[in-house]
């Protein structure tokens, strides 16, 4: 929140994704929910398109931070809904089907991160978007 206006010089798009680093620092859910709904609301001032990411699935946090990610992914599908913006469905893409709330084996790198092979499958959920909105 606090670069955000460094960062957006020169861009036309904004991509908000955040508040991974706030449910592992402690912090409650309904402040990284309010940091977004800001970020947002301030890109939009700047005139950009503003696309947001809900939470990835995080192994390393699971499971006792899986209860917060659900709940703030949750507020963050309804910000977007309120805001007419595009959500890109992180979670869903790289949660692994036999494994709820975590990521599978081969689409993170350390249980924090994709891997190369996991931000592909980002790249493309973000690539259909681009095309979708072409």
């Amino acid at each position: 929140m606090a670069r955000l206006e460094g960062c957006v010089s020169g861009a036309d798009v904004l991509v908000v994704q955040g508040g991974i680093n706030d449910i592992a620092q402690g912090r409650s859910v309904d402040d990284a929910a309010a940091n977004l709904v800001a970020m947002v609301r301030r890109g939009k001032e700047f005139g950009l398109r503003v696309v947001i990411v809900d939470l990835l699935p995080w192994n390393n946090g699971w499971p006792d931070a899986e209860p917060k990610i659900r709940r703030l992914n949750a507020l963050i599908a309804e910000l977007a809904r309120a805001e007419g913006i595009a959500l890109l469905p992180f979670h869903d893409t790289l949660e692994d089907p036999d494994h709820p709330g975590r990521m599978h084996a081969e689409w993170t790198s350390d249980g924090d991160h994709p891997s190369v092979v996991g931000y592909r499958r980002l790249g493309e959920v973000a690539a259909r978007l681009a095309d979708y909105s072409s």
